[in-house]
């Protein structure tokens, strides 16, 4: 029987439309990046057509020749990129990644450390309204009042008083270096294990530009599609010693076939990353992130710490404007072309569907080959949006403006 031979024109014109909208708009959401033709290719490989329920050499179904080549070559690539023990490359995103390690290692009612949502860290670090804050008792560590950096002091008179049985070290909105170091310290003291979730900055540890949590934490989780630049996804790098625990939680514990489509699609990402190319990427993001943040501080914005070290940032829009919210700005920003997210800061007053701030991040522009010249102008145009926000004519101006700008660096 033959494929339906109708042209499905609805759902390409949408999907030209996306390329449109990704080549003349500037993407900063920090956690998006553009795939590489080579991963792209791959993830739409026909590998999506195969069941590969199980582990190379051990699966549930026949024809895994070569599936079972491609995953334990995305396996074999990512120990040694991030100088691993034990990997698992089937994870479908970081927040299944980090419920296959809650799973592996702790019992129901088991006591977590956790960033806490509001000053930064994930859903899936304890919130109440997420299977790991309904599953697990998690105990919220949080920032400084001063530098808005995490508190450390904090996070082991927490440990010391709760005795937890897994501390998570990592962030999704927290725009400097978190140093694994102090966090295993902790971890000792209280006879913990640990676990760090790198899903934003897999890439700038990859790339050698962020200290390398593997060999230091028990577990890294992360995500490939954000800085590490690959197909969406999730991978979980551990000791040798948990590793059978691990791999029984992702496969049957949380999820059933593996996506082989996307794992070699994150196999191709991951000889990506071990170029010399991508080390200079990944220090490019760091330098376009400082001044792009030099730039918004220039025009008026407050950033969160003070500036960043990695390739976020997060802006409190409230000395710019104490009448704008993040929701606002994202909206009308997103009506001039520049896309970001709105995010709630510090203690932030407003909702989280409304917020104080804003998240940025480089990654993106980065990619299309965007340097600090182009950073000092996007924090001028977003500026410029803002301060002109009721003025539909003068937003259109800076979309213009900014198709003019993504001309020459446009990815596809």
């Amino acid at each position: 029987m033959p494929w339906p031979n109708v042209a499905d024109d609805v759902v390409f014109t949408m999907i030209d439309r996306e390329v449109e909208r990704q080549n003349t708009a500037l993407q900063l959401i920090a956690s998006e990046n553009f795939a590489s033709p080579a991963v792209m290719r791959a993830t739409g490989s026909v590998f999506t057509n195969k069941y590969s329920e199980g582990y190379p050499g051990r699966r549930y179904y026949g024809g895994n020749q070569v599936v079972d080549q491609v995953e334990s070559l995305a396996i074999e690539r990512v120990k040694a990129l991030f100088g691993a023990e034990h990997a698992n490359v089937q994870p479908h995103a970081g927040a299944n990644a980090n419920m296959a390690v809650y799973q592996a290692l702790l019992e129901p009612g088991d006591t977590v450390l956790g960033l806490s949502l509001d000053h930064g860290g994930h859903l899936t670090h304890g919130s109440p309204v997420n299977a790991s804050g309904m599953t697990y008792r998690f105990v919220g560590y949080r920032v400084t009042g001063s530098d808005e950096r995490i508190d450390l002091d904090q996070v082991r008179e927490l440990a010391l008083a709760n005795r937890p049985k897994l501390i998570v070290a990592g962030a999704t909105a927290y725009p400097r270096i978190i140093d694994p170091a102090p966090f295993r310290a902790i971890a000792d003291e209280v006879g913990a294990l640990l676990m760090f979730d790198a899903a934003h900055i897999a890439g700038l540890i990859a790339g050698g530009a962020h200290p390398n949590p593997v060999g230091i934490a028990d577990i890294v989780t992360f995500t490939t599609h954000k800085t590490l630049r690959g197909p969406r996804g999730g991978c979980i790098v551990s000791r040798a010693d948990l590793g059978p625990a691990i791999d029984k939680a992702v496969f049957p514990g949380q999820q059933g076939g593996p996506q082989e489509h996307a794992i070699a699609a994150k196999a191709v990402a991951f000889s990506e990353a071990a170029s010399s190319e991508f080390g200079e990427y990944a220090a490019q993001i760091v330098r376009n992130a400082a001044a792009l943040a030099e730039s918004l501080a220039t025009e008026g914005f407050r950033l969160v710490t003070g500036g960043t070290d990695n390739h976020l940032l997060l802006v409190d829009l409230r000395p710019f404007d104490g009448e704008l919210t993040g929701k606002e700005a994202q909206t009308v920003l997103d009506a001039a072309g520049i896309t970001l997210n709105r995010n709630a800061i510090p203690d932030d007053p407003r909702s989280p569907f409304v917020t104080s701030g804003v998240r940025l991040g480089t990654p993106a522009v980065t990619t299309q080959g965007m340097k600090e010249d182009e950073m000092v102008v996007i924090g001028q145009l977003i500026a410029r949006t803002l301060r002109h926000r009721t003025d539909e004519a003068e937003v259109a101006a800076v979309r213009e403006t900014v198709r003019e700008l993504c001309g020459p660096f446009a990815p596809y």
